[in-house]
């Protein structure tokens, strides 16, 4: 097993090594867990996540092993990157992986746990929310900032986005930070990283609005390129579905 831990954190390294160590067996189930699985433990009164990744499939056991870094170091990583740039995520605590001479096996992130009032997500069915457009215009300049520190956060998804309401004075903190590009970005690329948001139209004009108020950019341009990226990958995104329930039912009658 090797690891590394925030220095910050380097005092607490036998307890979070007991963490990882018995997995298994302890902790508190959090979240979604149909990919990885999410359970949250005490280090001394504080709260923290601990992320395991499944074992990757054989191809990538050996792109983690010899070529790549693996998902939890790019978390633990990106998150320090993050909070340099002044951008919100929970403190990295410390990333676990287990290899072979050969072969990349199984992977934890640990991290601060940070309570939240809600996601991105209740944004999209949730229209009856206080202050929904004040929200949702102040994520658009969350994620305004993002683009203008060069941040490509690749996974901006409605279940990534952590919100803290704090009366008006809203504050955003990202999640699930293992796919991430940095650099100059592009008016094209800026906004095609909304296309996984959201499917209501409605939403895709208010984010739209504020975007091209916060770049100088015309809004039928900021709209129309947002709405066609929006609806492409709804179309790739159903097509994959299909195909993947194709096969489901193929393999069921065998």
């Amino acid at each position: 097993m090797n690891y590394t831990v925030h220095k910050a954190f380097q005092k607490d390294e036998q307890q979070l090594t007991s963490y990882i160590e018995n997995y298994e067996t302890t902790g508190e189930n959090f979240g979604n867990q149909d990919r990885n699985s999410l359970k949250l433990y005490d280090l001394n009164g504080l709260t923290i996540n601990v992320k395991s990744f499944k074992i990757p499939n054989l191809v990538n056991q050996i792109a983690y092993r010899f070529f790549r870094k693996s998902k939890a170091q790019r978390s633990f990583e990106y998150a320090k990157r993050l909070l340099h740039l002044g951008i919100g995520t929970p403190q990295p605590i410390a990333f676990y992986e287990y290899k072979t001479p050969f072969l990349f096996k199984k992977s934890y992130y640990i991290s601060a746990h940070l309570p939240y009032d809600l996601t991105y997500r209740e944004l999209t069915f949730n229209f009856n929310m206080p202050n929904h457009e004040a929200i949702l215009r102040a994520f658009t300049r969350f994620t305004f900032g993002l683009h203008k520190a060069g941040v490509n956060f690749l996974d901006h998804s409605p279940g990534n986005t952590l919100i803290q309401l704090n009366d008006g004075a809203y504050k955003f903190y990202l999640v699930d930070l293992n796919r991430m590009e940095f650099g100059d970005m592009d008016f094209e690329t800026r906004i095609k990283n909304f296309a996984r948001l959201t499917i209501h139209k409605s939403m895709v004009e208010v984010m739209s609005d504020e975007y091209a108020k916060l770049g100088g950019y015309d809004y039928n341009r900021v709209f129309n390129l947002m709405w066609a990226e929006t609806e492409a990958f709804q179309n790739r995104f159903h097509r994959k579905r299909r195909i993947k329930n194709k096969v489901f039912f193929w393999r069921k009658k065998k």
